[in-house]
């Protein structure tokens, strides 16, 4: 069958389920088997990890310091085919993934689990990194050149090209999964968490009254401010004049955006960390002992090493993607002739991501003691399917959602920079403005090649556009279902490629021996 007969069926197929599933939809991913405390979604990611990585002999540990060579640029030879160069292929992939992740993921990590859950975010990384390297290199390896000299890569063409024709019916569904989530979490749940912050921040500073904070009922049901209409303008805007001009101007902006905004907030981090310096050291002790014995009030429920664990896995997973297969859409684009090349070159992206910014902002959450700010009670699901909390202050119960939430890491960063100036909250708005957009150019890419497997070059324009609706749908609109379903399909294109990952790791192992037995000519003098 052809492709886009199959892409047709396919999204079909996934209408289909959502209308007769609806939210749960989400939970037969993230919560399956109902029986089993751990999702089979964790078990299948970290499992794939801890064997890639005994497969390839730990290549996170062996090849490091070759894509630290790599990304500088003293292998890039301009004659080869692709249309980035290491360094804008390795940017692109992270201004998807250092995103809200590394905010409000933290912060709900160590909130719902403790400090522990940060070191949980570390064996993630640990394993994700070899993930990375797997699905990068066979991404590359397995790549298409187009007509017009660009390339098309990721994980459906590594199943298709990889295992053959007969798994095209896998390929299609990662394809259409792929889609669905540029359009929710790499999208309009970037929009809406912009949104929702510059509201929140704005609503402080002129008050609920404020013309421009007004809520108003619209035919769809729900309400909303002007201003948040005009931040979805904007933000839409700004998307569309990146992401029409193609894969070389997404690589040239993430190429400066991603260094400029993770540079501005690692050094604000540092310097809260810095000043409390007397805190470090018993911080680092609470990740490794809590890790293992958390307190019996994390989350309220009692706690315990496996909720722990589960929080530092889950949010550890969502920040740094791996293994979900959409950082190999962007490392496929680039120049070199040798895949393995290019995966020693991705393994550095959970390494920025997890183990420095997510480490971190939760050491600047644990540090100024924002973690246990608040005694709470009680953990509960909200019908929407949010989790909140409910604290007692004054004899008043007071429910908080943390799920999409930054306002943790916003307070630790106010208290933190508290001795400077009285504005170190703004950091941390500034840096979910940076991050969303950063974040939704490149998902913008990953679903504009998914598109081109689908249906071709043809379907770009239309996809571009829907793309730059969604960012305006998201700055104004309620997203409980959205966030269901982006997860839901980030899920769905796991499996995929984890099983093109397990079944193509023989192969893989071969090609990182032939690499490597051989010298490799350098470009810089």
């Amino acid at each position: 069958m052809e492709r886009n007969k199959a892409g047709i069926i396919a999204f079909a197929v996934i209408a289909l389920i959502m209308l007769i599933f609806g939210l749960h939809f989400y939970e037969a991913v993230w919560s399956f088997p109902s029986f089993s405390p751990v999702p089979l979604l964790v078990i299948a990611l970290v499992g794939t990890g801890i064997f890639a990585t005994i497969k390839l002999s730990f290549p996170q540990i062996r090849y490091f310091k070759h894509g630290v060579n790599v990304v500088r640029g003293i292998y890039d030879d301009p004659n080869d085919e692709g249309d980035l160069n290491h360094f804008q292929a390795l940017t692109t992939a992270l201004s998807a993934t250092v995103g809200i992740g590394n905010i409000a993921g933290v912060a709900t990590a160590i909130y719902y689990g403790g400090p522990g859950a940060l070191f949980w975010m570390w064996v993630t990384a640990f394993f994700g990194t070899t993930l990375k390297f797997a699905e990068s290199s066979l991404a590359l390896k397995y790549r298409e050149i187009q007509e017009d000299g660009t390339t098309a890569g990721g994980p459906m063409y590594t199943i298709e090209n990889g295992l053959g024709k007969q798994w095209r019916w896998l390929a299609v569904s990662f394809a259409a999964f792929a889609i669905i989530c540029s359009f929710a979490t790499g999208n309009a749940i970037q929009s809406f968490t912009v949104s929702d912050q510059i509201y929140s921040e704005f609503s402080s500073v002129v008050g609920d009254g404020h013309f421009l904070t007004l809520k108003h009922n619209i035919w769809t049901g729900f309400e909303v401010s002007y201003l948040q209409v005009i931040n979805g303008l904007i933000m839409a805007g700004i998307v569309a004049m990146v992401i029409i001009g193609g894969i070389k101007r997404i690589g040239h902006v993430t190429g400066f955006l991603a260094p400029f905004m993770a540079i501005i907030y690692v050094l604000a981090a540092s310097l809260i960390i810095l000043s409390n310096f007397d805190q470090i050291a018993e911080s680092v002790s609470l990740v490794f002992t809590m890790a293992f014995n958390p307190p019996a009030a994390v989350a309220g429920t009692g706690g315990g090493i496996l909720l722990t664990m589960l929080w530092g896995i889950k949010r550890g997973l969502y920040s740094n993607e791996a293994g979900q297969g959409s950082a190999a859409i962007a490392h496929s684009t680039a120049k070199t002739k040798y895949p393995i090349r290019e995966g020693s070159v991705a393994m550095l992206g959970p390494f920025i991501d997890t183990l420095v910014i997510c480490t971190l902002t939760g050491l600047v959450i644990i540090t100024t003691g924002a973690w246990k700010h608040t005694e709470f009670f009680v953990n509960i699901t909200a019908q929407t399917g949010a989790e909140v909390k409910l604290a007692l202050e004054n004899g008043i119960f007071q429910g908080m959602e943390l799920l999409n939430s930054s306002l943790l890491t916003s307070f630790a960063f106010k208290e933190g920079l508290s001795w400077l100036f009285a504005y170190g909250d703004k950091i941390v708005t500034f840096s979910v403005l940076l991050f969303a957009v950063s974040t939704a150019i490149s998902w913008s890419f990953y679903g504009n090649q998914s598109v081109v497997y689908l249906f071709g070059k043809r379907a770009i324009p239309t996809y571009q556009w829907v793309f730059v609706l969604f960012v305006f749908i998201g700055g104004i609109a309620e997203l409980e279902a959205i966030w269901a379903f982006g997860d839901a399909a980030l899920g769905f294109m796991t499996f995929p490629n984890l099983l093109s990952i397990i079944l193509l790791s023989t192969a893989l192992r071969k090609y990182t021996k032939e690499y490597f037995s051989k010298e490799h000519e350098t470009y810089l003098s």
